[in-house]
Formats: C-alpha cells, sequence, structure tokens
C-alpha cells in the first residue's frame, strides 16, 4: 500500500477478533515508531506493551471505562520520557518529549494499518492511574494508550470539513 491510500483509509478500530498479535510483528510495530522523528535524535520516548488480561482491565478503567481498550488484543502505551528530553532542552524538553511520543505513535498506528491490524489513538485517561499501574518512574509521562488488534469492524471514513483559517499560506 502506497502512504496516501494509507493515510486515507486507517480508521480508529475499536472492536477486534479475538486474536492475539504475535511478538514479532509487535517488535515491528515498535521499530516503525522509532523511524518517527525526534527532537535533537534523542528519542525521547517509550512503550509499554500490555496483553495480560488484569493489567488491560486496569488500563481500561484508568481511561474512563473504554471498552475496546479491554478487549483489544494488544495495547501499546506510549510515554515521554520528559526527564531525558529536559536534561538537553530544560523546560522546552517537555513538550519535545511529548511531541516524540506522539509522532511514534502515528508511525505505528500507519504500520499496524499495512500489517493488516486496526488500532485505536486512545487520549482520555487518568494519568496518575496509568502511571501508578504501570509502576512508571517520575518524569515518565504515559501520552498515549493505542488499542490494537484484527480489526472486527470496517467504519466508514468520517467527513473533516476545513473551516476557514485552519490553512494559512505566507508567500
Amino acid at each position: 500500500m502506497n502512504l496516501i491510500d494509507a493515510l486515507r483509509s486507517r480508521r480508529s478500530i475499536r472492536r477486534y477478533q479475538p486474536r492475539p498479535i504475535p511478538k514479532d510483528l509487535a517488535a515491528s510495530l515498535i521499530d516503525a515508531a522509532q523511524t518517527a522523528p525526534s527532537a535533537g535524535n534523542l528519542s525521547a520516548r517509550r512503550y509499554i506493551l500490555v496483553s495480560n488480561e488484569s493489567m488491560k482491565r486496569i488500563l481500561a478503567m484508568a481511561a474512563y471505562s473504554q471498552e475496546h481498550i479491554e478487549s483489544a488484543p494488544l495495547l501499546i502505551v506510549i510515554c515521554a520520557d520528559v526527564a531525558a528530553s529536559s536534561i538537553r532542552y530544560g523546560s522546552r524538553g517537555s513538550l519535545y518529549a511529548i511531541q516524540d511520543a506522539d509522532a511514534a505513535a502515528m508511525c505505528l498506528l500507519l504500520a499496524a494499518h499495512d500489517a493488516g491490524l486496526g488500532g485505536c489513538w486512545n487520549g482520555a485517561f487518568d494519568d496518575d492511574l496509568v502511571r501508578e499501574a504501570l509502576a512508571l518512574e517520575d518524569g515518565v509521562l504515559p501520552v498515549a494508550i493505542l488499542s490494537l488488534g484484527w480489526p472486527a469492524e470496517s467504519p466508514a471514513r468520517p467527513e473533516r470539513p476545513r473551516r476557514a483559517g485552519d490553512v494559512r499560506w505566507i508567500d
């Protein structure tokens, strides 16, 4: 699939088949995530892969009871390593680490789509509960919980109208 087709056909998938994702495929998704741009090439991001049913249940609760988080065969929690980025960039380190994590999340979702998987980017969760459940150290911020699996749905493309002022060109 070419990139433009992948961008146009990727959807947020929230229903999954009860099939596990092989560990080698999950590893290739992390490799794809690591191709994302990174401030200062620090790769100030971390990945936590979760297939444990109890932990998925806890993370689903932390994500305000979003059912697809518990039902997904695999969750990948992408975290910003704010501490690592701040050593180099000071107060801007937090922003750069979050940007690093976000870029990695998008690369990972596109790689998952290319592999035939469905995924959903989840940003609505209680940071403190996720940090506690995953025993994240100080300076590591959970940014996204990606739910992944073999799709059990095929949603239509949503309308995304442009609003006045969305795009400006200064020539």
